[in-house]
């Protein structure tokens, strides 16, 4: 009997993968659990913004939620993108598998005008308050700092939309603060947020033909040196990725490094 059941159960589960409705979350796991929280946010954002503007990214370091995360898009398209290009993709040395969330997150929610609060849990309360008496008192103590059951997007995440308008305009960040040098191979960045890493700039750099080597300065968070095998492909890069933003804050600069 137990033969049996299984392959029925394997098809069940397969079929509400397929009944999942395209929207604008992406579910991500199988993603390394080493990883910090704040520098796992920062590189799933560096990496999934150049699909379209990002409202939210959740990841927690919960048990039940470890190794996943969300990214919440502004609109389909941009996730319906990001799903198709980065499924597999080896992040932290480990691929990716990305399907969309099974509900709209609490923020597409509050847009769409869908939104409905959870009441609180007080399962996880109830351990600590048979330890002490059932009194008024005694319940209010132990309720409020009682965790709740992790969901999309009711944390505290990197929220682009909500910083895009105190952002310096992206367009002066050009060539005019930095003397250009002719085209070559090696390109020099500046203007990199303190969180910077070779695995984050080598995840957005090494989707151009050509890459070689990211090399980072010592002492310094602010600038790097990306490398490709001619000029011609570094220029490529260099125009695709001009201005882009690995943090909300920070629009990268790009010009070609001194011979």
């Amino acid at each position: 009997m137990f033969k049996l059941r299984y392959p029925a159960r394997l098809k069940k589960d397969q079929k509400i993968k397929m009944d999942i409705r395209p929207n604008q979350s992406i579910y991500i796991n199988n993603l390394n659990e080493k990883i910090k929280k704040d520098e796992l946010k920062k590189s799933l954002y560096a990496i999934f913004s150049q699909f379209g503007q990002i409202l939210d990214i959740v990841a927690l370091k919960t048990l039940k939620m470890r190794g996943q995360a969300f990214v919440i898009f502004k609109d389909i398209n941009s996730a319906n993108s990001a799903l198709r290009s980065m499924q597999g993709f080896p992040f932290y040395d480990k691929p990716m598998r990305i399907q969309y969330s099974r509900k709209d997150s609490d923020l597409v929610a509050k847009m769409k005008g869908t939104f409905v609060e959870r009441p609180k849990r007080k399962k996880e309360e109830e351990p600590e308050v048979k330890k002490k008496k059932k009194t008024p008192a005694s319940q209010r103590q132990n309720a409020a700092p009682a965790p709740q059951t992790p969901a999309m997007a009711q944390v505290p995440q990197i929220n682009p939309a909500t910083t895009a308008p105190s952002q310096p305009p992206a367009a002066p960040a050009g060539p005019t603060t930095i003397p250009e040098q002719p085209p070559n191979q090696i390109l020099f960045l500046t203007n990199l947020p303190e969180e910077t890493n070779e695995m984050m700039l080598s995840m957005l750099f090494n989707q151009f033909p050509g890459f070689k080597e990211v090399r980072l300065v010592p002492g310094r968070h602010d600038i790097a040196f990306v490398e490709f095998e001619n000029e011609v492909q570094s220029a490529a890069a260099k125009e695709a990725l001009q201005g882009f933003k690995i943090t909300p804050t920070n629009a990268m600069k790009i010009s070609f490094a001194k011979k």
